[in-house]
């Protein structure tokens, strides 16, 4: 996938989160841990949301690339985050976001709660 497809997929996934109302912390959030695609805010709750763009599924799912050992890095990258943010004490929660190309758009798929701590 190219870096402009991938910054492209963020950018629709983060307006997806944007028109429910959320608002968006950060985008691209680098630790040491790893990075953080979007971190958005809404309801006394954070939301750590991992986006995969995939122009094609030949290869499963996009979800499916967020596997154990990617998912163990994004909860290390969020406590991370957490410890160093006005929200420490905050709900938390991790989405993992579909973004594919469509005739004329995009297609969402958002998994609320793909996995937890």
């Amino acid at each position: 996938m190219s870096g402009a497809l991938g910054h492209t997929g963020e950018a629709v996934a983060a307006k997806y989160y944007l028109k429910r109302g959320y608002l968006l912390l950060n985008h691209n959030y680098r630790t040491r841990m790893g990075e953080l695609d979007l971190i958005l805010y809404k309801d006394g709750g954070i939301v750590f949301a991992e986006v995969k763009t995939r122009t094609r599924s030949d290869y499963g799912r996009p979800a499916e690339a967020v596997d154990f050992r990617k998912q163990q890095r994004l909860i290390a990258a969020a406590k991370l985050y957490l410890q160093h943010s006005p929200y420490a004490d905050a709900s938390a929660r991790f989405d993992v976001v579909e973004v594919m190309p469509v005739p004329g758009g995009w297609q969402i798929h958002c998994i609320e709660n793909a996995f937890s701590c």
